[in-house]
């Protein structure tokens, strides 16, 4: 049995990922799609990191570990088997943001941190990454979960978002970027164009699925 699409949401701080994937759920569960929403850190793990990864002073590669160690259990216990039992994941933030954080801004070598996420996500990997990209001063004011991130320089978080575009450059057939001032109306109706040409929904039946 193919199993169910995987849409994950990133991006800088604020720039509005948890409200997109919010949407998007709410929208797919009201055509009759079976929906996982969740998040990094997610799961009971995630939980219980949550508080130490987001508001305590860590090293660089502890910081790193302990974000793989969230996600190989968040993958394993949670993604994985929703997807193999045909229900959509939207999660909010993957293995992207490790690369783009932990490499690109904390300058842990890239090839370093995209084989431990190999590990760390069993293979288990998007079909569809929503970018929501914008100015890094502009997301960092309309950010509303005040965390250590966001107190980083305006160079870490520009760094971040020039490894986000890099990243969606390298992959283009797996990212979607988005304008994240465009109105949030728009970027629903952006997300949702995207959605019905990838996936199968209830409102186009005859679209492949998404095969293991």
């Amino acid at each position: 049995m193919p199993r169910a699409p995987f849409i994950t949401f990133e991006g800088v701080e604020g720039a509005g990922k948890t409200t997109l994937a919010q949407r998007l759920a709410e929208w797919l569960e009201a055509q009759g799609v079976p929906i996982l929403l969740t998040r990094e850190p997610g799961g009971a793990l995630g939980e219980m990191l949550r508080p130490i990864l987001l508001h305590h002073a860590l090293d660089a590669y502890t910081e790193l570990f302990l974000f793989l160690a969230d996600r190989r259990q968040h993958t394993l216990q949670h993604i994985r088997p929703a997807l193999a039992q045909g229900v959509w994941v939207l999660c909010d933030r993957y293995a992207d943001s490790t690369l783009v954080y932990q490499g690109y801004g904390r300058g842990i070598p890239l090839e370093l941190v995209r084989q431990l996420n190999a590990l760390a996500t069993d293979g288990v990997q998007p079909d569809l990454t929503l970018l929501l990209d914008a100015p890094v001063e502009i997301a960092l004011a309309r950010a509303n979960e005040p965390n250590r991130f966001e107190r980083e320089t305006i160079a870490f978080h520009q760094r971040i978002r020039d490894g986000y575009l890099q990243e969606a450059t390298r992959e283009p057939q797996r990212f979607l970027t988005l304008n994240a001032l465009d109105p949030p109306e728009t970027l629903l109706r952006q997300a949702q164009a995207a959605i019905q040409a990838r996936f199968r929904t209830p409102n186009r039946p005859n679209q492949p699925e998404i095969g293991l």
